[in-house]
């Protein structure tokens, strides 16, 4: 049996509960203190860091007989972000001193940026991190910590987007908890997407439950469509890109002509992920959005979750040079005028079910817009 010492996230017992797999109340935990130690931020992270320095102090908690199974997720966990386990001395808050070990950075992987601040971090993205570890140890064992690491990121958008969707409530009486049975549920694969399966069955409209069902489903986060409009010049812009699941079912146009998109990053709002994606992906600022709606891509296959807006502003110029090059993105942009836009819609150019909504929407809304 271990006795560890957590001075960052971990502190955070719902995270911590999920990282072991097991309920709080098995984990033995009190606050302790480690001298001549400071925590601070991660440059470009959320979570900390911890060095050596005098007459500092860093709080954290104590954290008992740990098994080997505790230590061995553990280390899968905290692998993903590149700590590995020292031993040290710590203070109880009972005067005692203790040995026990800590996930220490490994040299030059991070680098130190001010104070960090428990509550803050929690405030900000508690919930995010603790829900996203759930689908991170469910393939503890199955993968290693360093592809883990290559797919946090993505994972913490899904978990953002679950926190989204409870949120997504339109007065439907019928109860998850009585009407769904869950038979099983596995988390089957993660390579950026996931894919998740389960046995489950749902009260059908006679009110019995149904037969169970085998199914499985994609899981994304939830993103963003926003397509530019000037009302003033009454033109639209659309961007263009290469989409290689449009060339993998054999399409021979796999570039497409789309409203501009992207992910919501966790913790963001999709008004802000709207504007930031507007500046990526086309230089273009809005004065302000019009909601036009929110709908689940593919329902039947898939979790993710589109929130739809029209981006009110000056469109004054386009570019070839659109998107990240940290995400392979080459976007070029074009400006048409309402009337030709609305045609091409007609004409059924476009192929992107997103531009065609938001194409509809602001055909019906744009005698409003232009008040």
């Amino acid at each position: 049996m271990s006795d560890l010492f957590f001075y960052g996230t971990l502190r955070h017992l719902p995270l911590l509960e999920r990282v072991l797999g097991r309920p709080l109340q098995d984990i033995s935990v009190q606050s302790a203190v480690l001298p001549d130690h400071a925590v601070h931020a991660v440059k470009g992270q959320d979570f900390p860091m911890i060095l050596p320095l005098s007459g500092d102090s860093a709080h954290g908690v104590f954290v008992q007989d740990l098994s080997s199974e505790d230590l061995a997720r553990l280390a899968f966990y905290e692998g993903a972000f590149d700590y590995d386990l020292t031993p040290v001395t710590v203070d109880l808050h009972d005067g005692n001193k203790r040995e026990a070990k800590v996930f220490f950075p490994a040299p030059g992987s991070w680098k130190p940026d001010g104070q960090w601040s428990l509550q803050g971090w929690a405030d900000r993205v508690g919930d995010i991190t603790a829900l996203a570890a759930e689908e991170e140890m469910a393939y503890f064992g199955r993968i290693e910590p360093e592809v883990m690491a290559g797919n946090i990121r993505a994972i913490q958008t899904r978990a953002w987007a679950k926190i989204l969707a409870d949120k997504r409530r339109t007065g439907d009486p019928r109860d998850t908890n009585k009407d769904v049975i869950v038979h099983r549920h596995d988390r089957a694969y993660v390579n950026y997407f996931g894919m998740e399966e389960v046995d489950l069955q749902h009260r059908q409209h006679d009110g019995s439950m149904g037969p169970v069902l085998h199914r499985g489903s994609l899981m994304q986060g939830s993103a963003v469509s926003v397509l530019p409009y000037d009302p003033a010049r009454d033109t639209v812009l659309v961007v263009e890109q290469f989409r290689p699941p449009a060339f993998l079912i054999n399409d021979p146009e796999p570039w497409l002509w789309e409203a501009v998109a992207g992910m919501i990053d966790p913790g963001e709002e999709p008004e802000q992920a709207a504007h930031r994606e507007a500046m990526e992906e086309a230089g273009v600022k809005f004065d302000r959005l019009e909601y036009a709606g929110g709908a689940y891509s593919s329902s039947g296959s898939s979790t993710g979750f589109m929130y739809l807006y029209v981006g009110l502003g000056d469109l004054t110029h386009t570019t070839n040079t659109g998107g990240l090059d940290t995400e392979g993105e080459d976007i070029r942009s074009q400006i048409l005028p309402f009337d030709a836009f609305i045609d091409m819609a007609d004409r059924h150019v476009f192929k992107d079910v997103q531009l065609v909504a938001l194409a509809y929407w602001l055909a019906r809304h744009r005698d409003r817009l232009r008040v």
